[in-house]
């Protein structure tokens, strides 16, 4: 679609405020859902922050050229699980949070130095159109089992077991889809800019009703939003204090640097077999990416602001990311999709969602409602923002020749073990499905390169 706003352009006051908001809400879901899976002390809040403050770093080393916004990392879950085995203290396990990240990014930054004395044509012939398409398309398909799952259940736990009836979750979830597709396709100019915060305020009310609704008539059916989060966010001793409104978060690198002192070789060796491995798959994903934006925004981001770039950008920002929050970051997926959906590739509208992200940590009311959302309204979000993700790799294949063998076994297996869910695991090291199917796919293409068919067409 046409940008309505290219990477340059500024929009001002209120419209950059809710451009910026809809950034936010499109990565806050999953960005707060790694610490939260991690668990042993990590929190949403300082996950918040350590995602703005790593896309900032990665906006001033891409000189504001690649408009896409930072989040937690899910490949890193297995490593960051790792930092606290063996039962270790909080303050070594925070370290190693720390120390990790530093590993994962200095991979990220020896690649950028590979690559600023080699190039990029390499990747291209690497990972060509055959590789990178079905590679983006199964980013958005894999995740689709999420967006269906979240779209079935709301967040009220009740003796164990999701108090909402998964139809009530469905139709709630399926307002806000329509709600976030009706925008985009009929609203006005500003409307068609802000789909998602105006789809997830509408499904945040109705699943509102419903919970009072649920509440007053005692049917635990209709119970979506755990209103709870805001007493345990905003009054956890049952009082009022400068802590309801305003909270510093949990930074790791305060309790971390206590743990230093702890460490030992074996651990700081464990840590780096778990990390950096990973940081060459990510890798792998990062350029996918990139290639998409790049069709998206119709600039080789790989030539200008260069490979390089994005990589410093990516790796630095996962460091800062870390100190902060404890997750390295990578580039979301959910972010390029919002950029796409929306015609607005403004890389101020990022720089401002960074900012508020990292602002909005310490306010402890706002913490509270984007964690109140309930999980079938993320999920009708989603739907869309996976789906575009699944189309812009295949929109890369329309102009690959499908006829080729070499094109067309490249494709199929990239499709089939991303879809099956093929992933490897090494030791520790687990190989997601994405980077085994890229993997698989850049083999076959190299495999196939001297083809007879394609001897016979030279």
């Amino acid at each position: 679609m046409k940008l309505i706003y290219d990477v340059a352009d500024k929009p001002r006051g209120a419209k950059l405020l809710t451009f910026a908001l809809q950034q936010m809400l499109a990565i806050l879901a999953c960005t707060i859902a790694v610490p939260m899976l991690v668990g042993n002390g990590m929190t949403p809040a300082a996950a918040m922050f350590g995602a703005g403050a790593g896309t900032v770093v990665y906006l001033l080393f891409t000189k504001r050229k690649s408009p896409v916004f930072l989040g937690s990392s899910f490949a890193f879950l297995g490593s960051m699980s790792s930092a606290f085995a063996g039962s270790v203290s909080m303050q070594l396990g925070f370290f190693g949070l720390m120390i990790g990240a530093l590993f994962a990014g200095l991979v990220y930054v020896v690649i950028a130095i590979v690559v600023k004395f080699v190039g990029v044509e390499w990747i291209n012939k690497l990972m060509p159109p055959a590789v990178i398409g079905p590679t983006v398309a199964i980013i958005g398909l894999c995740l689709s089992g999420n967006a269906v799952g979240d779209l079935q259940k709301g967040d009220v736990m009740i003796a164990d077991k999701m108090a909402a009836s998964p139809y009530v979750a469905i139709v709630v979830g399926l307002t806000t889809l329509v709600a976030v597709m009706l925008c985009a396709a009929y609203g006005k100019t500003t409307t068609k800019l802000i789909p998602f915060v105006l789809g997830i305020l509408v499904g945040y009310i109705v699943a509102l009703v419903m919970t009072i609704i649920g509440d007053a008539a005692d049917i635990n059916e209709f119970k979506l939003i755990d209103l709870s989060v805001f007493k345990s966010y905003m009054f956890p001793d049952g009082s009022i204090s400068t802590e309801t409104f305003f909270r510093l978060p949990d930074f790791i690198f305060i309790e971390g640097f206590k743990g230093a002192g702890e460490a030992t070789g074996s651990y700081i060796l464990t840590i780096f077999a778990a990390y950096v491995p990973v940081a060459f798959v990510a890798f792998a994903e990062h350029v996918a990416d990139h290639k998409n934006l790049s069709s998206i925004i119709e600039k080789d981001l790989l030539k200008d602001p260069g490979l390089q770039n994005t990589l410093l950008g990516d790796g630095v920002g996962s460091i800062v990311g870390a100190f902060f929050g404890g997750s390295p970051n990578t580039t979301y997926g959910e972010s390029i999709a919002c950029v796409a959906i929306t015609g607005n590739a403004s890389s101020i509208t990022i720089l401002a969602a960074a900012i508020g992200c990292m602002a909005f940590s310490f306010l402890t009311p706002l913490v509270a409602f984007i964690d109140s959302i309930p999980s079938c309204v993320m999920g009708g979000v989603c739907i869309s923002l996976y789906g575009f993700i699944a189309v812009s790799g295949l929109k890369m294949l329309q102009k690959v020749d499908l006829g080729k063998n070499r094109n067309l076994f490249t494709a199929s297996i990239i499709f089939i073990s991303g879809i099956g869910g093929l992933y490897i695991e090494i030791g520790d090291v687990k190989i997601t499905t994405i980077a085994t199917a890229l993997i698989l796919g850049i083999l076959t293409n190299t495999l196939l390169a001297r083809s007879d068919e394609e001897k016979a067409k030279k």
